[in-house]
């Protein structure tokens, strides 16, 4: 499974936390830049994982909005990695 990883500026051991769910690669976007807002989710992901308490409320709402259009499922959490897990859990 490929996911989209929205927020953070490092990784940390979040891939790690990941692999453990299926997801065999991951697409980071840090949402540091505005031109971020352009970007469309690729083709080949199956997931996306956006850290709320990172970025702005308008690329949020971009990515939801291109992720309902795709059906993808979207899950929201901290950048923890506890949290992490039991946003993986709820999904």
């Amino acid at each position: 499974m490929t996911v989209l990883l929205v927020g953070a500026d490092q990784l940390g051991n979040i891939p790690k936390e990941l692999e453990q769910y299926g997801c065999k690669e991951i697409i980071h976007w840090s949402g540091r830049k505005a031109q971020t807002r352009k970007k469309s989710i690729p083709a080949n992901v199956h997931m996306v994982l956006l850290f709320h308490d990172f970025v702005s409320h308008g690329l949020m709402d971009i990515v939801k909005e291109q992720a309902k259009r795709r059906r993808l499922p979207i899950v929201f959490s901290r950048r923890g990695t506890a949290d992490l897990k039991r946003a993986m859990v709820k999904k």
